[in-house]
């Protein structure tokens, strides 16, 4: 940079010559969400806007720079050269921002950059192996949607770079295990899915996510069972339910029924006077759980009453209905408002 070309980075940043190191990291910040380039796509006047703060925090946040700054004004970089750090401003005029999968990760990469390394501005403990907080991309690629905090100065981690998406299958498969053949980027890789998956389950594929710059790694997909409806059994909670309808008389006298299971039809005794919308338990029918063991189905049985009545039927449930001798209805008699 010529002497003619001098930049006040402090003007630029607008924050005072006397600033401590967090002032200038805090305003860096603050100017960095409202001119990056995702937050406002399009607009030339903003790039540029952010390209001048990111120099100038790129000077103003390295100790030996800024002393070299303040010491030798528009001829610090002639200083900077001729001392031990030698010249290696980052070009921001051909910055490519597609190579960050987030805009929290471009910040904490510009961060440790530019001077920013482990434990630089009092970072907090607690990290990750290597100094850096790990935080997540946005599945879908680009800069997410979220601003709230920055992520420690320093490398993203490599989980940084893992991703999500959703499997869907059918109540069979999930039940019995299954194998995908699914296509990844350029790569087709073949994924077993355990027996007993259930809903919001996560299945990981190590080394499948997005490449980690610095490490050359790649991090994890991890595939999130979504599963599709079935017409007979559902999901309430842990626990595999089925309707099953029964006559009027089943219900009155109870027997032996038929009910489906995911094994195949089993033999399920009714007691006498089973309420419609009671629940039964089938112990050991349910659900696989990862270590194998069974879970219990619950048979919620639905009284149905016959569409068609033969004449003898006809009579039958008449001569019931005029020698009942119970009245079902008889606590509701005396309710009032």
């Amino acid at each position: 940079m010529a002497a003619t070309d001098f930049k006040d980075y402090y003007s630029t940043l607008g924050v005072s010559k006397s600033a401590s190191a967090d002032d200038i990291k805090r305003t860096f910040r603050k100017l960095a969400r409202k001119y990056h380039p995702d937050v406002n796509p399009g607009d030339e006047a903003a790039e540029a806007k952010f390209k001048e703060i990111s120099e100038a925090y790129e000077v103003l946040s390295d100790s030996d720079k800024r002393q070299k700054y303040d010491q030798f004004g528009r001829y610090w970089q002639q200083a900077e050269s001729a001392g031990s750090y030698g010249g290696n401003a980052a070009d921001f005029g051909g910055f490519d921002f597609s190579n960050y999968g987030s805009f929290d990760e471009f910040i904490n990469e510009l961060l440790g950059r530019f001077g920013g390394g482990p434990g630089a501005y009092g970072a907090p403990t607690g990290r990750s192996p290597g100094g850096y907080t790990s935080y997540r991309t946005s599945p879908r690629g680009g800069f997410g949607n979220s601003f709230d905090g920055f992520p420690t100065a320093g490398a993203p981690s490599q989980q940084s770079f893992d991703q999500e998406a959703k499997i869907s299958l059918t109540l069979s498969e999930a039940f019995h295990g299954t194998q995908k053949r699914l296509k990844i980027g350029e790569d087709e890789v073949e994924v077993r899915i355990p027996a007993g998956a259930k809903q919001g389950t996560k299945v990981r594929l190590r080394g499948k996510g997005q490449l980690n710059p610095y490490s050359k790694q790649r991090g994890d997909i991890y595939l999130i069972v979504n599963l599709l409806p079935h017409h007979i059994f559902q999901f309430e909670g842990e626990n595999l339910v089925c309707e099953v309808p029964i006559a009027p008389d089943e219900s009155v006298l109870g027997g032996k029924i038929q009910v489906p299971t995911p094994d195949g039809s089993v033999t399920m005794n009714l007691p006498p006077g089973v309420k419609s919308g009671q629940s039964l338990r089938l112990r050991g029918k349910g659900w696989p759980s990862p270590k194998g063991a069974r879970g219990d189905q619950l048979v919620r049985v639905v009284i149905t009453p016959p569409k068609t009545l033969t004449e003898q039927e006809r009579e039958l449930y008449e001569k019931i209905q005029r020698d009942r001798t119970t009245d079902p209805r008889r606590h509701l008699s005396q309710v009032r408002l």
